[in-house]
């Protein structure tokens, strides 16, 4: 592994783990050279399906553009990286269970929004108002009240 700082290829793994679902390792490496520290992420590299883009074009499945995307909505809310990759784990691995060589870009923009309204109802609403292209007021109140949680009254126990 080449250090990110000098590019010298003798580092060293400091520290290694594996996330709660044992699906990613996560290492800690210290480069030979220039004794600077960095991150590496390992996890198993599956087959994606095409992405099928509205304008009917072809493109291969991107990870840093889901993440950038899901980075902007949530961008300045109080989310965990942690919690945002666990998020994009679960699209990519729905994506392959699909068993589908092609997927249409929209299905996956609701997958994400399904995660993103787990997550955030903020980043939700944002992500939804761009993917929707939301036009008027009342597009933004049917949202919002589509992920606003209905106030269940109890009953006193007398």
């Amino acid at each position: 592994m080449k250090c990110p700082y000098c590019q010298d290829p003798s580092t060293q793994v400091v520290d290694t783990r594996e996330n709660e679902d044992g699906d990613t390792v996560r290492r800690r490496r210290r480069c030979m050279a220039c004794d600077k520290r960095f991150t590496t992420y390992e996890r198993v590299e599956l087959q994606m399906p095409l992405v099928v883009k509205k304008n009917g074009s072809r493109v291969d499945y991107d990870r840093d553009k889901l993440q950038s995307s899901m980075m902007l909505a949530l961008r300045k809310r109080s989310v965990a990286t942690e919690s945002m990759e666990a998020a994009i784990d679960r699209i990519e691995e729905r994506l392959v269970t699909l068993g589908e060589r092609e997927v249409a870009s929209d299905r996956i923009g609701e997958l994400v929004m399904r995660e993103l309204k787990k997550l955030d109802k903020v980043a939700y609403i944002r992500f939804a108002s761009v993917y929707r292209n939301f036009e008027d007021l009342d597009e933004f109140s049917d949202a919002i009240r589509e992920v606003k949680k209905p106030r269940v009254r109890r009953a006193k126990v007398t």
